[in-house]
């Protein structure tokens, strides 16, 4: 793949454009898509938007767009409010999880209809057109059709049209969920590279936290159109702010705990400082990572592993305490091989502090119609 690098617009800030979601609400009848959004994308930065299905994340890249107008709040680019510029003057490239390449156009000619629509002459789009698909690693593919073109080689025209233009700001909406494991790989690889090599301001969109952990700068995790916590990925894995984040980003396991005298907290009849705040009242909960909780064989352990799942060089055991409470631990394989299912172990946590939250409500018990409560 060619390792030359396109220019940014002429009026782009050098390192990339900054964005900014002040206030930024955004309503759909009785749902509420954003709620007072605050987030700043930095120049040249790529942010993943991260969050379940309805947290807002796609609503706010459609704002920044100009695909949905917001009911209130700001969005800037580079300081300027650009709430009343059209969706074609933001001066934004945006690829879409479905591609949206016109099947009637070669793939050159996709790439260069942005620039056909600006008026540019035929022979300069066709040199433009051609300079992206090598960046993009497919200058034999210019005279295919999208039908004759895989789902990764479709993405990739995609991703050079939005390109094209030169844009500011670069805007990927769940661009890979289409794709199979590997392709998928090899194409956020792609996309990290050039990203970095244009210095171009991008939010990306995805629900796949692997994708946003692996590709990101930083991360913005969004849960009910707010933002509970923008950090690195290494910061948001191993400190989150919230127990939201916690269980969304990895895998969390809970453990009934109580509170101490001095403000910390007793876990399998052990003392751990708090990291955050303890919650004020009612039952608790500590929430630890399976690489934390440590598993020993021990002839009448409190706990009894009752699942494994090979993960390669780890192996990840589940066992159960007395209690029902079921904990995930990570196990390099070969020490994971002395604990076979059925058998007691013994259950540690390291002496570090602990993310505390309420144990949550259990939901009510319905009864089936007809059926008396046990």
């Amino acid at each position: 793949m060619s390792t030359a690098t396109l220019p940014l617009a002429k009026d782009a800030a050098p390192g990339g454009a900054t964005v900014e979601f002040r206030s930024l609400r955004r309503q759909f009848g009785a749902t509420t898509a954003l709620d007072g959004l605050d987030l700043t994308v930095r120049p040249g930065e790529l942010l993943a938007l991260l969050g379940p299905s309805g947290c807002g994340k796609t609503t706010a890249l459609r704002v920044l767009a100009g695909f949905e107008t917001h009911d209130s709040g700001e969005v800037l680019v580079d300081g300027a409010d650009i709430t009343r510029v059209p969706a074609h003057r933001r001066d934004a490239g945006m690829v879409f999880q479905s591609y949206s390449l016109f099947p009637h156009l070669t793939a050159a000619d996709n790439v260069a209809f942005g620039l056909r629509m600006r008026g540019v002459g035929r022979a300069e789009r066709l040199r433009r057109a051609q300079e992206l698909l090598e960046l993009v690693g497919l200058p034999q593919r210019a005279a295919h059709y999208p039908h004759q073109l895989s789902g990764g080689q479709q993405q990739r025209i995609a991703l050079a049209r939005a390109l094209a233009l030169q844009p500011r700001v670069l805007l990927l909406d769940e661009p890979l969920s289409a794709l199979d494991a590997k392709v998928r790989l090899a194409l956020r690889e792609e996309i990290r590279r050039l990203q970095q090599e244009l210095g171009i301001t991008t939010l990306f969109v995805t629900h796949d936290q692997e994708e946003a952990l692996s590709m990101a700068d930083r991360v913005a995790v969004l849960r009910a159109g707010r933002l509970e916590q923008c950090a690195a990925p290494s910061e948001l894995y191993s400190r989150p702010a919230t127990a939201f984040v916690a269980e969304f980003v990895g895998t969390m396991s809970r453990l009934p705990c109580t509170r101490t005298a001095d403000g910390g907290v007793e876990v399998l009849g052990h003392r751990h400082p708090v990291d955050g705040a303890l919650p004020a009242d009612g039952p608790l909960h500590v929430l630890v990572r399976p690489e934390h909780v440590r598993l020993a064989p021990a002839a009448e352990g409190p706990a009894l592993v009752v699942a494994a799942a090979f993960l390669g060089a780890v192996t990840r055991l589940t066992v159960r305490l007395p209690d029902g409470t079921e904990v995930k631990s990570d196990l390099p394989t070969e020490a994971a091989a002395t604990l076979p299912l059925g058998s007691p172990a013994a259950l540690t946590l390291p002496d570090r502090p602990v993310l505390v939250d309420r144990a949550p409500t259990p939901p009510p018990l319905i009864p089936r119609q007809g059926l008396p409560l046990p």
